[in-house]
């Protein structure tokens, strides 16, 4: 038996411990969900490096019990010189680079997130200061942490690429190497500028001297970002996407995010009664990787910045059109399968307090360590988001100036017909739809407890952080029956370990009516659930 960690007061998740242990200490003192999450972010900010930092983009989905969900949206836009001209003048013409200063050419909006859900906060009785939610966070940047498999392993397979970036060595390769797991990792650089924003205010990220320093280091590095692109940057409070599922309404992040990807699937599993499979059984990957195609699909050709579309999101999650997709499944037969995404890397976290306030949050550089950019003064690692940005005129996600890049992040929350709420997420790529399918279907439709559905055997079809392939990607511990009958089936299958990283690190947490709080936390992470 695989249990969840339950409570009754306070509970977090979050692909690293300390990250959990934060938001639980907030809690114990007296914060909500919100400041909670406050510090468990930027506490995984400093502790999983090379997976997200304050350089980067983060989305949030917000919860009160009996009110309506609220989305938070803090994805930065291309700088305002970045066009596909400002490419070709620098000998760039066919696809943008992947690290590099002109890789970092989107504002970093994370901070903007942090400080739009503080004031949010307030309105909760949030009462706790911003120098108390950043603490953790100083104390792991300026006296250490200790190093993870996780970022050792991609600090080293990363190295050739990152070593030659702007300011990367110096940050992330101590002594001039790789920094071996179990060993203490410093970033004292990041400990002040976390330390001038808890003094002055999450603004200064984007204006005043801190925003200054870092447009100057920008440019050195190449970037095309500046000064005034970093003050006109806010964050953005947005109406989730909404799927009435048989069991629950489910809500996601509308575009340039994914949301609708992770929506849809769950709508065609639902309209194809996927409650009648069996939960190991070979039928529910099959029709699980059939419903992502057709939700691909839809993406592919219509998710970009919402100001770039002619059709609302939400009009592909009616209950006709989502009928329409499952009719296109074939249960006996794989359809045939494209390209991914980009991989990308990503933490989710979740919090709920004991008023039942629930945050489903998710903050990403995109790549291993963003564009590997790390900023002079600042020690800010800034992220490559941007280059997934396509200089053909003629492409969905052509750049433009001020133009925000299709995001492979979402974050989910699900409030059930029976009373219970859910917020579950995780990171990778085209990975984060699916294993968001299989970790709802798995406590909604199959009775799993939360840790039991993020533990159990999962699938990946395209691509994750740390893989290129697009083949449909099983982990070893599926029993042999399952893997024969989806090869016949027409999958392509390749075999991974039976707890591989490259599956995602996800979580989950259940409020059941009475308030009892249950949690799962991915044992490919170094994650943990902290509850009281």
């Amino acid at each position: 038996m695989i249990n969840s960690v339950r409570g009754t007061r306070g509970i977090a998740v979050a692909p690293h411990s300390t990250a959990a242990q934060a938001a639980l200490h907030v809690m114990r003192e007296g914060g909500n969900a919100l400041e909670a999450m406050i510090a468990a972010a930027a506490t995984i900010a400093v502790v999983y490096p090379h997976m997200n930092g304050i350089g980067g983009d983060s989305f949030w989905l917000v919860y009160a019990p009996g009110r309506k969900p609220r989305g938070i949206e803090a994805c930065g836009a291309a700088a305002g010189a970045a066009s596909r001209e400002w490419y070709e003048a620098r000998g760039i013409t066919g696809s943008i680079p992947f690290r590099g200063g002109v890789a970092a050419n989107t504002v970093a909006g994370t901070i903007s997130g942090w400080d739009m859900a503080f004031a949010l906060s307030r309105k909760w009785g949030g009462r706790l200061p911003l120098k108390r939610l950043l603490a953790d966070a100083i104390h792991y940047a300026e006296h250490g942490i200790a190093v993870t498999r996780s970022q050792a392993y991609a600090t080293a397979t990363k190295c050739a690429e990152l070593k030659p970036q702007p300011g990367y060595a110096r940050a992330y390769l101590p002594e001039g190497a790789v920094p071996a797991e179990g060993s203490i990792f410093k970033q004292p650089r990041m400990a002040e500028t976390l330390r001038r924003l808890a003094r002055g205010g999450l603004a200064g990220f984007y204006r005043g001297r801190l925003a200054k320093s870092m447009a100057r280091d920008l440019a050195a590095a190449g970037s095309p970002l500046t000064i005034d692109d970093l003050a006109a940057h806010r964050a953005m409070l947005v109406a989730p996407l909404e799927l009435r599922h048989s069991l629950a309404t489910i809500y996601n992040l509308p575009p340039p995010t994914q949301g609708v990807v992770s929506l849809l699937i769950l709508g065609i599993l639902d309209a194809l009664g996927i409650d009648r499979v069996g939960a190991a059984s070979p039928d529910f990957v099959h029709l699980a990787v059939e419903a992502t195609k057709q939700a691909f699909a839809i993406r592919d050709r219509h998710v970009t910045d919402p100001e770039y579309m002619t059709t609302d999101a939400q009009t592909w999650l009616a209950p006709e059109r989502i009928r329409q997709l499952a009719a296109k499944v074939n249960p006996k037969k794989a359809s045939p399968w494209g390209a991914g995404r980009p991989p990308a890397d990503t933490v989710w976290m979740g919090v709920v307090d004991d008023a039942g306030r629930a945050v489903s949050m998710i903050q990403s550089l995109y790549h291993e360590f963003g564009a590997g950019v790390v900023l002079e003064e600042s020690g800010v690692n800034w992220q490559n988001r941007g280059c997934s940005f396509s200089l053909d005129p003629n492409a969905l996600n052509f750049l433009r100036p001020g133009r925000k890049p299709f995001h492979t992040l979402n974050t989910a929350l699900a409030v059930f017909n029976d009373g219970r709420t859910m917020v579950y997420g995780t990171m990778g790529g085209d990975g984060q739809p699916q294993t968001q399918s299989a970790v709802f279907t798995r406590v909604a439709s199959f009775g799993l407890n939360p840790q039991a559905a993020v533990s159990a055997p999962r699938w990946l079809l395209g691509r994750t952080w740390g893989q290129t392939s697009d083949t449909l990607k099983v982990e070893a511990r599926f029993p042999g029956g399952v893997l024969m009958a989806l090869g016949k089936l027409g999958h392509e299958i390749e075999v991974l370990q039976d707890y591989d990283e490259v599956m995602g690190h996800a979580g989950a947490i259940v409020r059941h009516p009475n308030g009892v709080l249950e949690g799962g936390a991915d044992p490919r992470s170094d994650g943990a659930v902290a509850a009281y």
